[in-house]
Formats: structure tokens, C-alpha cells, sequence
């Protein structure tokens, strides 16, 4: 329940507990300052006093009383027709007492049990009221009857016009404290639910984070080993003091770059071409130093207009890039490799062809131990933000992999 709801829950108590007594009050007043044309006999003015008495000491014993008795039941039906009484014989010495009759008509609910008696105890609250209306009661005549039987109807009419009303907002107020009590509901479940998320969330970020380090050790240290023991099988087969020179400044550049990019992957920071260039001068450089350290040619075409990725897709890029050559270099004996960069509306992607020997996809053996990540890497990479790879090879005909990212632009 809101703070709005609960001070009309006590706005409305307050209204029930001291609207009688303000009535009362009321015609009494008003009866007073006219006893002498109204009432102008004695006697009448004697059984005004002592009824009113009565309605106060009445309204008193209910103001205390029905906290012990909560209604609707016999106690509150039993004060409700003495308090209507008390009020008809008041209404007959004076008419202004039909103000105080009215207080029937806002507590009905809460002390008269069932629809019917409901009904029926508003009905016997007009009676008073109408002969009020009429000046005296009993009625005078068949004017006056008529003029009594009409203002019945019509007091009767009204009643159930602004009652319908009240019943139908008191039911949407029925809804939404249902509706409010429900979400309050919802709430909770939800923080629950997103707190059971969370451990959930924690737990699976800690396995992602061991297979991105697996990822990057194997696309850091493992690749810059593979080219470093290439440098140096080519050292081992000649006596050249040149060769032999360019080769082990080779495998030196090779063992540099991946201790920083170790490092780096270990403090889960971006590629170190990424560190000071933008993704399409780290592909064209990564692209130029492979193209260098194998003797195959390669290119990279950028089209479309380049965007500022976010970090984690221009590394993604980058990386699946990586590996894709690294897999030309072990597997394909290619002459040419060709790798495209295109940003479009919505996504990015990244295409390495190569001319090599291919293979069949359907026929690929299982991965090792001791083995790369390969494609799988490359895949699992792609789908960690939601993207996908797709490879096409035929023996003798080589082998194209295409990476689909969605468009991130850096925040």
C-alpha cells in the first residue's frame, strides 16, 4: 500500500468516526436558533433535549464499543436502527434534523451485513428525510403524500446513482491495491530471481574468463612460438651469416611482441596493435607482418566508411583475423591470402581468403590436447558477442572463413 493510500485509509476512518457527532451538532444548532417558530411548544423542545442527549450518549458508546465489535454484525445493525430512531423522532420535532439522519447514508457498508439489508436500510434512511422535505410528517392531504411519494423516489434515485458510482470506484480501488500488492510481488521475485542471476552471472564469467585467457595465451605465446621456432628451423638449415642474422632478428621481434601481448591479455586489455592504432591500421599491420614472416603475399581491402568499434569486437576481429592466418601459414601452402574489412549498416565483418589446398569441413579431426584452438576458437569468439563464423574449403580449391559482427560503436 502507498503513503497516498494509507492517509485516505485514515482520512476516511476519521471522516466515519467524527461525522455523526458533526451532524448531531449541526441540526441541533440550527434547531435551536429556530425553536421558537419551529418548535415553539415546550414539550417539544423537552424531547428535543433528551433525544439529542440520547444520540450523543449513543454515539459516544459506539465510538467505543465497535473497535470491540467489528462490524457488520448484530451490535453494529442494533445502533445503527436506535441511531435511525432516535434521528426519525428528531426529524418530526424539527427538520433539520434530517442532516443527522444522513450519516446513515455513509455507513451502511461497514455496520449493515448483506446487499439486500443494505438496500433496504438506505431505503428506510430516505423516509425521514423525505417528510423533511416535505415540512411534516405524517403528510397533509394527497398533494402532500404525492409530494412525499415523489420526493421518496426521487431521494431513492439519486442515492443509487452516487452509491453505483462509489461501489464502482471503490472496486478500481480494490484492483489497484491488487494490482500494486501484485507487483510488490513481482518485485521481490525479481530480486531474487536477479540476485540467483547475478551468482549465476559470476560463476559463468569466471569459466569465460579461463576460456578467454586459454584463447589469448594460445593466440599470444603459442603463435609467436610457432614463428619463432620457424625462424629458427631456417637458422638451423644454413650457414649463411646473413641469413642467419635476418632470421634471429626475426625470431627477436616474434618473442618482444608476444611477452607484450601476454602481458596484455593477461590484464584483459585489448591487442597491442589496439593499443595505439584503430582496428583497420592493426589488421593492415598485422596482415603486413605476416605477409613478411611467411614470404606469402597478402592484402587487406577496407570497405565501407570505418567506424570506432567498441574494444571487445575490434579485438575479436583482430584476433580471429590472427588465427585465421596463422591456420594459412601451418596448413594451407597458399600463394596468395586476401582479407577483407567491411563495415556496413549494422555489422561488421571480416573476410581471409586463401588460394591454398583447402580441405573438407565435414572431414575435419577432432581437436587434440596438444593442438590449437582453430576454428573452434574462432568460432567461440564470434558467438561470445553475438556473432558467428562460417567456413567454406574444398580440397585444391582453398579455404575462405568469414566472421558477422554486430556493429558496436566504442562508448
Amino acid at each position: 500500500m502507498t503513503t497516498t493510500d494509507s492517509d485516505l485509509d485514515r482520512h476516511e476512518a476519521a471522516f466515519h468516526r467524527w461525522a455523526p457527532y458533526f451532524l448531531l451538532g449541526l441540526s441541533f444548532l440550527l434547531a435551536l436558533a429556530t425553536a421558537g417558530e419551529i418548535m415553539p411548544s415546550g414539550r417539544d423542545q423537552i424531547a428535543a433535549y433528551a433525544l439529542v442527549g440520547a444520540a450523543l450518549v449513543l454515539q459516544l458508546w459506539w465510538s467505543w464499543s465497535h473497535r470491540l465489535h467489528r462490524g457488520p454484525n448484530a451490535v453494529s445493525v442494533t445502533y445503527y436502527v436506535i441511531r435511525w430512531a432516535i434521528a426519525a423522532a428528531l426529524t418530526t420535532l424539527s427538520g433539520f434534523f434530517a442532516f443527522y439522519v444522513a450519516a446513515g447514508y455513509y455507513d451502511t457498508d461497514e455496520v449493515i451485513p448483506g446487499r439486500r439489508r443494505k438496500r433496504l436500510a438506505l431505503f428506510v434512511t430516505t423516509i425521514p428525510i423525505a417528510s423533511a422535505q416535505t415540512g411534516r410528517f405524517p403528510p397533509e392531504g394527497r398533494t402532500g403524500w404525492l409530494a412525499f411519494a415523489g420526493l421518496l423516489v426521487a431521494n431513492n434515485a439519486l442515492l443509487t446513482v452516487v452509491k453505483h458510482f462509489a461501489d464502482r470506484q471503490e472496486a478500481r480501488s480494490r484492483a489497484r491495491a491488487d494490482t500494486i500488492e501484485q507487483l510488490q510481488q513481482a518485485h521481490e521475485e525479481n530480486a531474487a530471481l536477479q540476485a540467483q542471476l547475478l551468482v549465476q552471472a559470476r560463476e559463468a564469467g569466471i569459466a569465460d574468463e579461463r576460456r578467454r585467457l586459454a584463447a589469448e595465451i594460445h593466440d599470444t605465446i603459442a603463435q609467436g612460438l610457432t614463428g619463432i621456432i620457424a625462424q629458427l628451423q631456417v637458422v638451423a638449415n644454413t650457414t649463411d651469416p646473413a641469413t642467419v642474422t635476418e632470421h634471429v632478428g626475426r625470431a627477436t621481434e616474434l618473442a618482444r611482441h608476444s611477452l607484450g601481448e601476454a602481458r596484455r591479455s593477461v590484464q584483459n586489455l585489448a591487442p597491442a596493435g589496439l593499443s595505439y592504432d584503430g582496428l583497420p591500421e592493426a589488421l593492415r599491420k598485422a596482415v603486413d607482418q605476416w605477409a613478411e614472416h611467411t614470404g606469402v603475399a597478402a592484402e587487406l581491402t577496407v570497405t565501407g566508411a570505418a567506424q570506432h568499434l567498441h574494444g571487445e569486437v575490434s579485438a575479436t576481429i583482430l584476433r580471429i583475423t590472427q588465427e585465421a592466418l596463422a591456420n594459412v601459414a601451418k596448413h594451407a601452402a597458399a600463394l596468395r591470402v586476401g582479407v577483407t574489412l567491411s563495415f556496413m549498416d549494422d555489422e561488421v565483418t571480416v573476410d581471409i581468403r586463401d588460394d591454398g589446398n583447402g580441405f573438407d569441413p565435414l572431414a575435419l579431426a577432432p581437436r587434440t590436447g596438444t593442438g590449437g584452438f582453430g576454428l573452434d576458437g574462432m568460432r567461440a569468439r564470434a558467438e561470445r558477442i553475438a556473432g558467428s563464423l562460417t567456413v567454406e574449403s574444398e580440397p585444391g580449391f582453398g579455404t575462405a572463413v568469414s566472421a558477422r559482427l554486430p556493429l558496436v560503436l566504442h562508448g
